[in-house]
């Protein structure tokens, strides 16, 4: 968000597009300045920032060095390498501007070394800002009429602070009705103006007043409408420390703000700035009145000017690091449903509720193959259940239906109890073969893909509903492959979402989702073109040219075939290709996430340990490899440890996937009530949704229950997601109950 800050101040800007060259020396030390700048802010050694930069200049993608360039690093992880290269962004944006103000400040003749010294210096935009705010051309202020009145040399007076003088006779001298300055009051009015507006494009005034005011201000809040019922009543008669504020309340005030419900004030101990400033500023023994006219100034340079910029910083602080914090836990809950453990092998009749419309059916196979779509109606107003039993089991029957998966959104709660009705109905008639389960999943964004350009390429003969619940269904099968069909802004597990810089929510999530499908591998032979775009180093283009290749060629049976693909050239297919995997290829690694650069490494320890690649992942693989020494073997070879380790693990789990390592996701036979549900009751839920102040968990009644962050568990928790993310698989307690509002209270803490 700060490198999107910095570049609006370069584009701002309206003093001029110059700018300034570098020599070889000067650029070099800028580089170097900026290393150690992203060393120090981030606590990474110099030598692993200046590798990474280097990589990333280079046009590497971010999953290709942390999994790929780990001996060049020094073993950082995406989340090391995603600082970077924000931190890169934002520090070259920050030279640029330190250099553009250091040649429109120079053009003026007014740049001293003192002053270029101080802008290199800077470390933050504000403080540059801070910097050059008095040589900034300024649109027409009370200050600017009255130096263009001639008054700046009686401000000049004023403000070296004489010990004798009478400040009006003075004045006089500059009375000129022609320029405006009909009487000595009106001119010296308009020094002190100037003198007001100097105070407050000082640097070091503006720097303190910031830090004063996030130190010591109360942020309050007040209704314009105090009868009026909103979700902001909290807020109708509200205070706390600025420095408190936690980011989720930054973001719910600002709403209230925005919305026109609230109204938002500081409250500064305006006293003890006053005394600051005047401390700093005026000199002891000045005459009078011209000290009382000064310490006038003061007041009006603060309450008029200071104060109203000073607090709409402090307020975008807030609001930046709020949006931020919201950003990250949006991308750790995107990130979790994402890697959901997928549900293969079985098929499933996807359910998308509706009560008028009816729910949109759909049955599709073990591999997400679409076999028939239907609707139905048992819920209201039509509540044709005989109907819609009848055709729901002629599904079943037909197709051997195993799971049905319900959407979550409108009607979700009645659909269920007519399939849970249904079930058991079906279990009381029969024992005999599978037993029939149901889940509920998020079909948040089901709608916003249904409706889009590649829903109707896929399933043109489908309308939107019915594509709805073919999503539906494949959620439970492959999530990862579904959902990065949708933005993933749409899939809406974040807190604010809507309030944050849409920018930099895409482009984070953006990351999250290249992150997550590099991390899980992709079948080139299976994989949608939607999901192909986000493996490292494939674009849009590049993949609907893959699967074209594929249709027209057949599938794909070693990796180099690839290399034919148009438009994949020799950078991207070093960038991608480790994280495309072929089931059943020609040569056994191209199933595993082993890079073919590392091929010859493999061939040569297979050689020493008198084993084939049709051994790979086998007991005796396995033994062998125990016995290896990692740093004499990865000397012997030729490579780096970090790797040696990398392909070992792939040699022993060739077709891994690593969200199957996960627990299961909970099914169902039955509905639970919330008139069930009685406090100390022990369930098993699934968590939906983590929060600054809990999370929500799904234990099958209507709305998810809330696990207070105070009970998440017995130790103190500062962070929810330290201990919850979404997806998991959670044993709660029922707390309390409000059947009225559809509110249960839950806790992760064992009853004693």
């Amino acid at each position: 968000m700060a490198d999107t800050k910095v570049q609006h101040f370069i584009e701002e800007s309206d003093e001029g597009t110059g700018k300034s060259k570098l020599t070889t020396e000067q650029k070099a030390a800028e580089s170097l300045r900026i290393m150690n700048g992203i060393a120090a802010q981030l606590t990474i050694p110099i030598s692993k920032v200046k590798s990474a930069v280097s990589l990333l200049d280079e046009g590497n993608t971010i999953p290709f060095i942390a999994r790929y360039r780990k001996e060049m690093t020094g073993e950082l992880d995406e989340n090391d390498l995603r600082s970077i290269e924000e931190k890169l962004q934002y520090m070259r944006n920050l030279e640029e501007r330190k250099r553009e103000v250091i040649r429109l400040i120079d053009e003026q003749g007014k740049l001293t070394d003192v002053l270029r010294a101080d802008i290199n210096k800077s470390v933050k935009l504000q403080e540059i800002e801070d910097l050059y705010r008095p040589y900034r051309q300024k649109r027409k202020t009370r200050a600017s009429v009255a130096k263009e009145r001639g008054l700046e040399p009686l401000s000049v007076w004023l403000w070296s602070q004489p010990r004798i003088g009478d400040p009006l006779a003075e004045a006089s001298r500059y009375v000129n009705e022609e320029k405006g300055v009909p009487t000595a009051q009106d001119a010296l009015n308009g020094a002190m103006d100037i003198i007001a507006e100097n105070i407050a494009d000082d640097a070091s005034i503006r720097a303190w007043v910031r830090k004063f005011t996030f130190d010591q201000a109360l942020i309050k809040t007040e209704a314009k409408n105090a009868a009026e019922e909103t979700v902001y009543e909290m807020y109708y008669s509200y205070q706390e420390p600025v420095r408190r504020l936690p980011p989720h309340r930054v973001l719910a005030i600002n709403r209230g703000e925005r919305e026109d419900i609230l109204r938002v004030a500081f409250d500064v101990p305006v006293e003890r700035i006053h005394e600051h400033i005047q401390r700093k500023l005026l000199k002891n023994g000045t005459a009078q009145p011209i000290r009382d006219i000064l310490v006038a100034v003061t007041e009006d340079s603060y309450k008029r000017l200071i104060s109203p910029s000073i607090e709409r910083e402090v307020r975008g602080e807030l609001t930046e690091k709020a949006e931020e914090h919201a950003i990250s836990i949006f991308s750790e809950n995107l990130r979790n449903l994402l890697l959901q453990p997928p549900v293969r092998g079985n098929i499933v009749l996807g359910v998308d509720p509706a009560f008028r419309t009816g729910c949109k059916l759909a049955v599709i196979d073990d591999i997400g193959k679409l076999l028939e779509v239907a609707v139905s109606y048992p819920t209201p107003p039509n509540n044709k259940v005989a109907e819609a039993e009848k055709l729901i089991n002629g599904l079943i029957d037909q197709y051997k239906v195993e799971l049905i998966v319900i959407g979550n959104g409108t009607a979700s709660r009645e659909t269920e109890q007519f399939i849970a009705t249904l079930i058991g109905k079906r279990k009381a008639a029969s024992q005999t073969g599978p037993e029939l389960k149901y889940i509920i999943v998020n079909e948040a964004g089901a709608s916003v893909y249904s409706a889009s350009k590649l829903a109707q390429e896929e399933f043109p003969e489908l309308d939107v509903a019915e594509r709805s619940a073919v999503s539906i269904a494949r959620r439970l099968q492959d999530p990862l492959a579904e959902l990065v069909k949708i933005e993933p802004k749409a899939i809406g597990v974040g807190q604010y979402q809507h309030d944050v810089s849409q920018k930099r929510l895409d482009e984070t999530l953006g990351g999250v989702v290249e992150s997550a499908v590099n991390h899980v591998g992709v079948d080139v032979n299976t994989a949608s073109a939607s999901l192909l775009s986000y493996v490292a180093g494939i674009n849009g283009t590049i993949a609907k040219n893959i699967v074209k290749y594929r249709d027209e060629n057949g599938r794909f049976v070693k990796r180099t075939q690839l290399q034919k693909v148009p438009r994949l050239g020799a950078k991207s297919y070093e960038q991608c290709i480790g994280f495309l995997r072929i089931v059943e290829p020609v040569n056994p690694l191209d199933s595993t996430p082993i890079h073919p650069e590392s091929y010859e490494v493999v061939d040569k320890l297979f050689k020493e340990l008198g084993l084939t690649l049709k051994q790979l992942g086998s007991e005796e693989l396995k033994d062998k490899l125990a016995q290896l020494n990692a740093e004499s073997t990865a000397a012997a070879l030729g490579v780096g440890v970090p790797t040696l380790r990398d392909i070992m693990d792939s040699l022993l789990r060739p077709g891994r996937d690593p969200r199957e390592e996960l627990p299961p996701p909970i099914f169902h036979t039955d509905v639970l009530n919330i008139e069930d549900l009685k406090p100390g009751m022990e369930l098993h839920g699934t968590v939906r949704n983590v929060i600054d102040f809990g999370a929500f968990v799904d234990i099958g009644i209507k709305n998810d229950g809330l696990v207070h962050i105070s009970q998440l568990s017995d130790k103190f928790v500062k962070r929810p997601m330290d201990v919850v993310s979404v997806g998991d698989t959670v044993t709660v307690w029922v707390l309390g109950v409000d059947e009225k509002k559809g509110r249960v209270s839950l806790t992760m803490r064992r009853p004693d």
